[in-house]
């Protein structure tokens, strides 16, 4: 491998929401820049969704990761207005519940997304 290609993870914008796009076709919504979109294959318009969102699934990481002291949480949170699934890092040792409402936070010091 000759390096590291661009960053994967998704991005804020200033007004603290994510910086993603929807497919003019069928409107399906993705975290991050993409060629084209991954459902039908067409254009993808620049959008931005949250801040807020709503917990699917949460844990509790207890296992060391560099740069990171465990325990951790993570979750996956569904952001509002149709926005795309994204993994965030969150704060605390207990996982946050199911359905609990969440907002993006500005990304920790190694641009790891974060939500509260």
């Amino acid at each position: 491998m000759t390096g590291a290609g661009p960053d994967p993870r998704p991005r804020m914008t200033e007004a603290g929401g994510l910086a993603g796009a929807r497919c003019e076709a069928c409107g399906y919504a993705v975290a991050f820049p993409r060629p084209r979109c991954p459902r039908c294959r067409g254009e993808l318009a620049p959008a931005e969704f949250g801040p807020g969102g709503t917990v699917w699934a949460s844990t509790v990481v207890h296992v060391p990761v560099p740069g990171v002291e465990p325990p951790f949480g993570l979750a996956y949170v569904d952001l509002d207005d149709d926005g795309p699934r994204v993994l965030v890092h969150t704060g605390g040792e207990a996982p946050l519940p199911v359905g609990a409402r969440a907002e993006l936070a500005a990304p920790d010091s190694l641009g790891n997304l974060r939500a509260r």
